[in-house]
């Protein structure tokens, strides 16, 4: 039989949608706990969250929304914000997560950009909402989690309480608008692209390959308002482990590991070494984590080796961009044979590495990272030039070096745009931080250029001084431990110190840019 080209009615029956999973995990999962959420201590178990989730979804429609409304949100991990994910979802309703580090002038931006039509809000973000009802009057419908809920608010408890429990009826599809999703950008407002229930659905595949189960306790520390964060409630509720969900305070996290024993946790480099520089860690129990993840920037080799040593020695790590979902993951097994590696891409990933001509760069070769899975998106939202530059050849350009080896492991070398010329020779920031990193009193830093009239960009660092080496780190120390590790030309010639944290995007990677605005005129 002579094959044919595929239509709309050849599609599988079935779909995958992401207000089904709540729906399925209170069935297969029922009264065993789902969420704890730490900042309100109250448990709610798979059959209360997806009640939860139909009752927000018919006190919403209650108020008039309907699909493909664009609801606004701006919440702090609590439960709540699970709650408004699944309820948007089985609405067919179109979310807006908002960053609540950005300025209520922002907010009021990307609202407007976007078409919004309500606003659910925490009321600790009380002045954010204050502007949108200000400057957005046609915004009609605010919903309040919290205490001092205004007038002109919808209480989010009272909306519960007066609605149905009931599955809501409407009609949802894979490829159906999920929410808009926000990325960094190199200066202005962050960049912003449409998920689809398939996109965040596919999650399925990183998670197995965390060795994930039912028996596991999650732990989301990662802003649940950005992409990883949320994955992370995805699949506690997919997985039917328990969820303990909480906003990020080193001794807080420490604390709750041990009592709630906590089994998995996904941190950045730079929470991992928070959690080192706490001063209580020999005090607290550690013994129930079997594994600790990480992504979101460079993982050194010498910070590695101390959470390995001093929280936990079983450590996966992935790789990919919030356009792509994850792309590669590297488990305790690979980190043996190729401990540098950022692991082999996973099912329904494909990977490689592109020659600055195009053409597939060979093993060992460097070149940018390119790749796609089912989580991949496809476009930005009205951003034509950088969906062009990003989206070329059916694959996402990430903008990131490495190589891959001849068995398919892919390494990291860094940024594209992270390359310094100075004087005309290459420099990548990243082997130069890995350097700085394994110095005493480096607790985090950051390498950039710095505009030069002589050698057109200068080497440039900012360190964040850790410990109690820290408080006498001088900046001849820092040349001197470079010197006999760097080349000449990439030893650092401005070398700055700071005690606060470096400014980062809520998957943990370095806004570069805001330092050199900084620092450019010093």
């Amino acid at each position: 039989m002579a094959a044919t080209s595929m239509n709309v009615a050849d599609r599988a029956l079935g779909k995958m949608v992401v207000g089904g999973i709540p729906a399925t995990a209170a069935r297969r999962f029922r009264d065993r706990e789902a969420i704890y959420c730490v900042s309100t201590n109250r448990r709610f178990s798979f059959r209360q969250l997806n009640e939860r989730c139909n009752r927000l979804a018919h006190g919403l429609a209650g108020l008039g929304l309907k699909k493909p409304d664009v609801v606004a949100f701006l919440c702090s991990n609590r439960a709540e914000l699970a709650e408004i994910y699944f309820a948007l979802a089985k609405l067919g309703l179109i979310g807006i997560p908002i960053n609540y580090r950005l300025a209520p002038s922002e907010i009021v931006t990307l609202m407007q950009a976007m078409d919004a039509k309500a606003l659910i809000y925490e009321t600790r973000f009380s002045q954010a909402a204050d502007e949108v009802r200000e400057k957005l009057p046609q915004i009609a419908t605010f919903v309040a989690i919290g205490d001092g809920v205004p007038g002109w608010a919808r209480d989010y408890e009272s909306l519960l309480a007066n609605a149905s429990s009931l599955e809501p009826e409407v009609e949802v599809f894979e490829h159906d608008p999920y929410y808009f999703n926000l990325t960094s950008g190199t200066t202005g407002l962050p960049k912003s692209y449409i998920l689809t229930h398939l996109n965040n659905a596919a999650v399925g595949q990183m998670f197995e390959a965390f060795d994930l189960s039912h028996n596991d306790v999650l732990m989301t520390v990662f802003p649940a308002f950005g992409r990883v964060g949320y994955a992370w409630i995805l699949a506690g509720v997919m997985f039917g482990a328990r969820n303990v969900i909480m906003n990020f305070s080193p001794a807080e996290v420490l604390q709750t590991i041990g009592s709630e024993r906590v089994s998995i946790v996904n941190l950045v480099a730079t929470m991992g070494a928070m959690l080192l520089a706490e001063p209580g860690l020999k005090e607290r129990d550690l013994s129930s984590l079997r594994g600790l993840v990480f992504a979101g920037s460079v993982f050194p080799a010498t910070l590695r080796e101390k959470v390995q040593a001093q929280l936990c020695s079983e450590i996966y790590e992935y790789y990919g961009m919030q356009e792509t979902g994850a792309l590669t993951v590297s488990t305790p097994e690979d980190r043996r044979f190729r401990p540098e590696s950022i692991g082999t891409p996973l099912a329904f990933a494909d990977v490689y590495i592109e020659r600055a001509d195009g053409g597939v760069a060979a093993p060992g070769e460097l070149g940018e990272i390119v790749g796609r899975s089912p989580a991949t998106i496809t476009s930005y939202f009205n951003n034509p030039e950088k969906t062009q530059e990003t989206f070329r050849g059916g694959y996402v350009h990430t903008g990131d070096l490495g190589m891959m080896d001849e068995k398919g492991f892919v390494f990291i070398k860094g940024r594209i745009k992270d390359m310094i010329v100075s004087g005309g020779q290459n420099v990548h920031a990243a082997e130069i931080e890995e350097i700085l990193l394994g110095l005493e009193g480096v607790a985090d830093c950051a390498v950039f250029g710095l505009p030069d009239e002589l050698w057109g960009e200068r080497v440039s660092v900012l360190i964040v001084r850790g410990g109690a080496s820290g408080e006498t780190l001088t900046a001849e120390a820092v040349e001197t431990h470079c010197r006999s590790r760097l080349a000449g030309f990439k030893i650092p010639r401005t070398i700055l110190f700071d005690k606060e944290p470096l400014p980062r995007t809520p998957t943990g990677k370095v806004q570069k840019f805001l330092l050199v605005e900084r620092y450019a005129g010093s």
